[in-house]
């Protein structure tokens, strides 16, 4: 576990809630990578905290999912296996698909606008380097565009599963991004899925959003077992 310079934490709210918010961030931005070991002392002296906060920390951060015990009892990031990620997959085709459904009625002109300009960010990126765009800034955009699709339906406690699943997806993608930052090809998909939006017709919306789902969880799952593949040969 390599730290950086330490997150700014804002004393005068609740230490417990800044300390989370801290190590989430760094979870999810790949500061923190999926395996990496969790030592308390090390942890405090980053984030220049007692031990007590930090606990209840890694305590909501294992309830979410990001952070889990391994055989020696210790705490790691979570590294999501080929399995976790076709559950997590499977969860998201069943709940983006009433999503999508949802934003063809209740969209609004702003809301559209907003998901067309996710749409124009991505195909900003060229097929070879994703142009200005960083892999890390390509994912932001991508749950931009997912999480304003959740907005978009009307349906807020559909937007706070989707949310859940999003941050175990964020933590996913990170890890197939450090093994191949090609793996995040969305231009085209975002684009269909927009447009059949635009259509108001749910039938169209969700077949665009289940085939582009479809494509990534192939592409991600592969990218996963032939890691893991490499990873068995090495060992």
């Amino acid at each position: 576990m390599i730290l950086s310079s330490p997150p700014t934490i804002n004393r005068s709210k609740s230490l417990y809630e800044q300390v989370y918010h801290a190590l989430r961030s760094a979870i999810l931005t790949g500061a923190l990578s999926p395996g990496d070991r969790l030592v308390e002392t090390q942890l405090a002296e980053w984030l220049q905290v007692s031990r007590t906060p930090l606990r209840e920390a890694l305590r909501q951060l294992q309830q979410d999912g990001l952070v889990t015990a391994d055989v020696s009892g210790g705490l790691r990031v979570t590294t999501i296996t080929a399995a976790d990620a076709e559950e997590l997959y499977d969860c998201r085709l069943a709940l983006e698909a009433l999503a999508v459904a949802g934003a063809c009625t209740q969209a609004s002109p702003e809301q559209l606008e907003a998901i067309a300009d996710c749409v124009a960010k991505a195909e900003g990126a060229t097929a070879n380097s994703h142009g200005s765009l960083s892999p890390e800034n390509l994912l932001d955009v991508d749950y931009q565009f997912h999480h304003l699709i959740a907005e978009s339906s009307g349906n807020r406690r559909l937007v706070s599963l989707l949310d859940t699943l999003f941050d175990a997806m964020a933590l996913l993608r990170i890890q197939t991004l450090q093994q191949n930052p090609n793996v995040l090809d969305i231009r085209l998909e975002h684009r269909q899925i927009y447009e059949a939006i635009l259509t108001r017709d749910p039938d169209v919306a969700v077949t665009a959003i289940t085939q582009h789902l479809r494509a990534s969880k192939t592409r991600v799952v592969k990218e996963i077992e032939g890691h893991q593949a490499v990873a068995v040969a090495k060992s």
